[in-house]
């Protein structure tokens, strides 16, 4: 069954047997058409990604939930734009909130020293007030009516992301979107990670991927393969400006994002960013005097 993506936020939106969705009303550059929070089940439900917190959102989210039972309410991750709602939620519904951990669970040591150094986040800004009842574990698996959810810890885009796989689909929060490549912005956000995160989602055998943002990809290992190039002609580019000149962040995305809106300015400043730490960490690159988002990069 072929489904036409076209929600209108705060109306569910049927994707598949037991499965709807309700677009949170917060669109922007760096979030689309808004958040999706998805609604699993039938009689009772598990909810992933409750959203922003927002009145109207919560008012249409208890209209879709009717009067069944909501027995989880999973985080793919701490953005503001994912997990604030998760709160008021569960005193709605009762239900324990489910997730890696909290805002600063799954960093890297290198990430964990940037912000030690006062390094603060960028993008999508962080729900530093996170706190889920119960931590998931790496492949832990919940249980419910709606079957059975395993939760699989994918670092990068936060080190706290999870991606959950569910009958043959998988949600993938901000890992894996359509449209357009996720950020990935120091020290929230590791590049090396997210590689190695996007190898590992090679390794699932999965039919659709249903994004935190945006519609679902029907060809997900297309879409993975996309990334991981992306990924890797952007490190090219990155070092085809070293190779001429010793540069900071900023002035590399000037030179390789030249086309991009104001608004993205500071997101691209961030991925090229994200591109050097895991660079300077690999050896393949300088940073002077120290490592920091300031710091100029020669090629090693």
């Amino acid at each position: 069954m072929t489904v036409e993506f076209a929600p209108t936020a705060g109306k569910p939106f049927r994707l598949a047997p037991d499965l709807a969705l309700v677009l949170a009303p917060n669109p922007s550059p760096m979030t689309y058409l808004g958040t999706n929070t998805y609604l699993l089940g039938h009689d009772e439900l598990a909810i992933i990604d409750p959203g922003p917190d927002d009145p109207a959102h919560m008012a249409a989210l208890t209209r879709a939930i009717g009067g069944r039972t909501v027995s989880h309410i999973l985080l793919t991750h701490s953005h503001l734009d994912h997990s604030p709602l998760a709160s008021g939620l569960s005193a709605l519904t009762g239900a324990p909130i489910y997730a890696f951990g909290d805002s600063r669970d799954g960093r890297s040591a290198v990430m964990a020293q940037l912000a030690e150094n006062g390094l603060a986040g960028g993008g999508e800004g962080i729900d530093h007030d996170f706190k889920p009842d119960h931590h998931l574990k790496d492949s832990d698996v919940l249980v419910g009516d709606w079957g059975q959810i395993a939760a699989i810890h994918t670092p990068g885009h936060i080190g706290n992301h999870l991606c959950f796989a569910w009958c043959d689909v998988m949600f993938t929060g901000d890992h894996v979107m359509g449209w357009a490549s996720s950020l990935v912005s120091p020290p929230d956000g590791d590049l090396t990670d997210f590689m190695t995160s996007c190898a590992r989602l090679q390794s699932f055998d999965a039919a659709v991927y249903y994004p935190g943002h945006g519609a679902p990809i029907t060809d997900p290992q297309a879409r993975l393969a996309w990334l991981i190039d992306h990924r890797n002609c952007r490190e090219a580019q990155i070092l085809a400006v070293l190779a001429v000149q010793a540069a900071s962040a900023s002035e590399i995305a000037a030179i390789i994002y030249d086309d991009v809106a104001p608004a993205l300015r500071l997101p691209a400043e961030r991925n090229v960013f994200a591109h050097l730490v895991d660079l300077h960490e690999r050896g393949k690159v300088t940073a002077s005097p120290l490592l920091s988002a300031v710091a100029t990069f020669a090629q090693s």
